[in-house]
């Protein structure tokens, strides 16, 4: 019995130290930031690694849960004769929820590993402590520009999820099975408000943007310089991000709802 209450005891102790470690971390990154703005191709080109190389998934994505969202949503809206509202459906589940949370899984599985594999390398080959014999911070280097590009990028490929998925309910709704033009675009630009809809979907994919990010640079920055350490760290920064976006996604959710 008493061993259960050590165990209980350490990983209490390891989560608060983890905790602490992780903010620090955080501050450094601030704190290093103008540093690395200064060099702002590091930046743009972290911009280009973490945005542009995920758009393929994110765009084909978006598109696929627009036309399965125009799908499903067409049939349980023709059991009450409000197929009219299709629109509407397809763009609030995208903008509120869909867009944002699916976008942040999908950018923590394609750039969040790869962020952790590279300067989990780059530990591994000792590259991190050459920098620092050489006077040059590794936080400002190499974590401060990857931070910075994912969290810059996350937003914009949460709003072309959304823009992907709007036009794939659109063709599935309106090509394909005959939905009124103007009534799709109509009902949605009349039920989506920009403020309450569109402002709070950017607030929720730059909160995960941060989360992802954090947890990627960090992962990466603390692994065990092992080949098996940094399988290990890209495993932790998927599985975390996940958590982290679908609990951030509760609790800002829960802030936002008008009913409260």
């Amino acid at each position: 019995m008493g061993g259960v209450f050590r165990k209980l005891g350490s990983m209490a102790i390891n989560g608060v130290w983890q905790i602490g470690f992780i903010a620090r971390f955080l501050w450094l990154i601030l704190v290093y930031s103008g540093q690395s703005f200064t060099r702002l191709h590091l930046t743009i080109r972290e911009l280009y690694f973490s945005g542009v190389l995920s758009l393929l998934i994110i765009l084909v994505s978006g598109l696929f849960v627009g036309l399965v969202l125009g799908l499903q949503g067409y049939e349980i809206l023709q059991r009450y004769g409000s197929t009219e509202a299709m629109g509407t459906l397809v763009a609030l589940s995208l903008l509120r929820e869909l867009g944002p949370v699916v976008a942040g899984l999908l950018f923590a599985s394609r750039a969040g590993s790869a962020v952790t594999a590279e300067i989990g390398l780059m530990k591994v080959t000792e590259q991190l402590k050459a920098m620092d014999m050489m006077a040059v911070s590794p936080i400002a280097r190499v974590v401060a520009p990857r931070f910075w590009g994912g969290v810059i990028s996350m937003p914009l490929l949460a709003a072309l999820f959304s823009t992907m998925g709007i036009f794939g309910g659109w063709l599935i709704g309106v090509v394909f099975i005959g939905v009124d033009h103007g009534a799709f675009w109509g009902q949605m630009q009349s039920a989506v408000d920009f403020q309450y809809d569109v402002l709070n979907g950017v607030y929720k994919s730059c909160a995960f943007g941060v989360a992802v990010a954090l947890i990627a640079v960090f992962e990466g920055y603390d692994c065990v310089p092992t080949a098996e350490g940094v399988s290990r760290a890209i495993t932790r920064t998927v599985v975390s991000s996940a958590l982290a976006i679908l609990a951030l996604d509760f609790v800002m959710t829960s802030f936002m709802f008008r009913g409260l």
